[in-house]
């Protein structure tokens, strides 16, 4: 059984900053519409209904040695905000020209004892050969433009453009990027990302990543990145393996980690947080320009503002919840799109289950 929480809506989203705000979705909108109307009348070809998720499991040289003990914890009350944000694509189906991808963001924050929420979409774009530039090109001026006015990175205006199977996460993580920017406004709060502060990849450049933590640090806002699952080793090791014998809540600082893995920079300092009872450990990456004192803090003013469930923030879950999409809002979208656009929906033959009958089955069908 899941704890009901309360759980309230807001009518006035107040965390970005006016000028990204009115930039980011409002081109996402356009770039939407005008890409939808490019699929009238197509052969539409259903897909199965798979959530995309990024792989923030970065694998970082093992140290060579590794001085810690864990620090144990106590809940810091101050009614700090507590603010979380996921990001969740879906490719809905193909047509003959492209794909049809669908978009959806949420933001939960809680203060004192009220959760409020905001969720950003569903987006649905038609991406082809022939569009993918345009959209591409111009969510990244959008955005980019903004935060690079002063920061301009070595090959921000390269017309490279991602090949079209690879467009889905590069939007993804534009719009990711968008939210976590605009959960910055919050003054002394505690930001919470689903993943690691890493950076250096397409869909979380260096210095955009470097930015977001730069604006956060001057607001008196502390990043905080959770990481469910980790490559992370000690010792052959998996390192939220290292907390089962200490008493929860506590942290563990891993030092001697390479900060520079080819093209991925870590951000943060490492630590492994069993913040709860329970056999749930986490990798929490924190930024390590902020002092060790305040690294620990930070996570005690977590545990004393938001309610931590299996170790995890309730927060960080709802922001997740709120951002899939379920197989009915999949299904809803395909019909809408079918209707409103006059598509003939196909199913694509499985040609290995043709070839091959019963034993014609994908990666992860196998027995």
């Amino acid at each position: 059984m899941i704890e009901q929480l309360p759980i309230t809506t807001t009518t006035k989203y107040n965390f970005p900053q006016e000028n990204i705000a009115l930039t980011l979705p409002q081109t996402f909108l356009e770039l939407s519409i005008q890409s939808i109307k490019t699929v009238e009348k197509q052969p539409l070809c259903l897909r199965e209904l798979l959530n995309f998720q990024q792989d923030t499991m970065t694998t970082l040289p093992v140290p060579k040695h590794v001085i810690a003990k864990p620090i144990s914890l106590k809940p810091k009350r101050d009614n700090s905000v507590v603010s979380a944000a996921d990001v969740s694509s879906i490719k809905i189906g193909e047509t003959s020209t492209g794909l049809l991808i669908a978009i959806r963001g949420a933001v939960v924050w809680k203060q004192n004892s009220d959760y409020r929420y905001l969720r950003v979409g569903p987006f649905l774009f038609h991406v082809t050969e022939e569009n993918k530039h345009e959209i591409y090109n111009r969510l990244r001026r959008a955005y980019f433009g903004f935060v690079h006015q002063n920061h301009k990175a070595a090959g921000l205006h390269s017309t490279s453009t991602p090949n079209l199977m690879q467009m889905q996460s590069r939007l993804t993580g534009l719009f990711e990027k968008w939210l976590q920017m605009s959960m910055t406004m919050a003054e002394n709060g505690l930001i919470l990302w689903d993943g690691a502060l890493t950076a250096g990849t397409p869909e979380a450049p260096l210095d955009v990543v470097e930015r977001i933590l730069e604006i956060a640090r001057k607001r008196g806002a502390v990043v905080m990145g959770f990481s469910k699952m980790t490559r992370l080793r000690f010792l052959g090791y998996r390192i939220t393996d290292l907390l089962t014998q200490s008493k929860p809540p506590c942290l563990l600082k891993l030092d001697g980690y390479s900060k520079v893995c080819g093209p991925i920079r870590l951000l943060g300092d490492i630590y492994v947080a069993r913040l709860a009872e329970g056999n749930c450990a986490f990798r929490l990456d924190l930024d390590r320009k902020l002092p060790n004192e305040q690294h620990v803090e930070a996570v005690q003013r977590l545990l004393g503002n938001d309610i931590v469930l299996q170790g995890y923030p309730e927060t960080l879950r709802l922001a997740h919840i709120l951002c899939t999409f379920t197989a009915n809002e999949v299904i809803a979208m395909q019909r809408f799109i079918a209707n409103k656009m006059k598509l003939n929906m196909v199913s694509r033959p499985n040609i290995r289950r043709i070839l091959f009958g019963p034993y014609g089955k994908g990666d992860g069908e196998a027995y």
